[in-house]
């Protein structure tokens, strides 16, 4: 399902250096597989995702999704894999404040196959949230918001979801039972999932954990993974 090679990405800091975040010379995930990935804040895992995702266009390197090569693509051509592929949990929500709750899933599944409100109706009912589908984000708690954007990353049916510290602003009831759902909808999909995490109560959920640190070879994470 993901395969990656020699994948780079580096940014200038405001000093005018050039730093290296992302190598990753290696890495693979398989159809239906399920692993976390441990690492702590600022150690590049969310651009690591970014890459995946093609938000972010690598300097160099390969990834290949479902068989198509994201790092080949336009960035036009990006973004439809993105919609048709991936579903992303993003850390920061990136919820529409002038969309309900339901209408911020809806819209998100119109960018692949269609909009499909009863599925997403289910979705959000399911996180414990169809009592709020016609709030809008701002009358919801962080945690609450935090659920609508894991029911929009799982309305599309993605084959690849991407989970960037998804329990981060819940309590640990409502972690558990998103991990659960997150994990739950990936297997009836047949998807695989990739989560970054660095909560160890999180991380202990999951069969197969890898270190971030390990497979990015950077000189700051090598350096840190001593």
């Amino acid at each position: 399902m993901l395969a990656i090679t020699d994948l780079t990405k580096s940014f200038t800091s405001p000093e005018g250096e050039r730093v290296e975040i992302v190598r990753v010379p290696a890495f693979a995930l398989a159809a239906g597989e399920q692993i976390a990935l441990r690492g702590e804040s600022g150690s590049g895992k969310t651009t690591f995702l970014h890459l995946i995702a093609g938000i972010l266009a690598a300097e160099s390197g390969r990834v290949e999704i479902d068989g198509a090569e994201m790092t080949a693509l336009s960035e036009a051509r990006r973004d439809r894999l993105r919609a048709e592929k991936i579903g992303y949990i993003f850390q920061t929500f990136n919820l529409l404040q002038g969309y309900t709750v339901v209408e911020n899933v809806v819209l998100g599944m119109s960018f692949g196959p269609g909009a499909d409100r009863a599925h997403a109706k289910e979705l959000l009912t399911r996180v414990g949230l169809g009592h709020r589908l016609d709030h809008f984000p701002r009358q919801l708690s962080t945690g609450q918001q935090q659920r609508v954007a894991v029911a929009r990353a799982l309305a599309n049916r993605p084959k690849l979801v991407l989970a960037d510290e998804p329990t981060g602003n819940l309590d640990r009831k409502h972690a558990h039972e998103s991990l659960d759902l997150i994990r739950e909808v990936c297997r009836e999909n047949g998807a695989s999932l990739l989560l970054v995490s660095h909560d160890e109560d999180v991380l202990a959920r999951f069969e197969s954990v890898r270190v971030f640190a390990e497979i990015n070879r950077t000189r700051a994470s090598v350096a840190g993974a001593k």
